[in-house]
């Protein structure tokens, strides 16, 4: 079976497992070492003990699957962290009103910073910040998600 035909069957298996409907699948990786990493997320917040649980109901399923005969695979369930990139719309829409990096696909790589504002089934909406003090002008931004390379959280104290 191909990684790509794996992943598939994994993320088909995982789907199934999540029965709360604010709770989805962002990734599935497959390290050549049947390292398997699920990255979950919530509209919410998603508790430790609801990744504990996924991570026992998938680890079962695949023993007893036979995706692994021998038994040679890792597992690791967890959030998708802040160092991750945003993959899906609903990951856009729960961080609306939070700071992110956007970097363009374009050949320079662009990246603009800003404030997340809003997100369209098409794109997004940026706030950014030009110039300091007095000059100081807020520009909004409309990116088309065709147009993004990647987009991440950027953390502000």
């Amino acid at each position: 079976m191909t990684t790509e035909n794996l992943i598939e069957t994994l993320k088909t298996q995982i789907e199934g497992l999540i029965e709360d409907p604010k709770h989805f699948l962002v990734d599935v990786r497959i390290k050549p070492t049947n390292n398997i990493k699920v990255f979950l997320d919530s509209d919410e917040g998603l508790p430790l003990s609801a990744l504990v649980q996924y991570n026992r109901k998938l680890y079962k399923q695949l023993e007893e699957g036979g995706l692994f005969p021998d038994g040679n695979f890792s597992l690791e369930v967890s959030s998708a962290g802040v160092d991750e990139p945003l993959k899906l719309h609903r990951q856009y829409a729960k961080n609306v009103g939070r700071y992110v990096e956007v970097t363009l696909a374009d050949e320079a790589g662009t990246r603009l910073e800003g404030k997340l504002t809003a997100a369209t089934e098409d794109g997004i909406v940026v706030e950014t910040e030009a110039g300091k003090g007095k000059k100081k002008e807020m520009k909004q931004e409309t990116i088309l998600f065709t147009d993004i390379k990647t987009t991440k959280v950027q953390v502000k104290f």
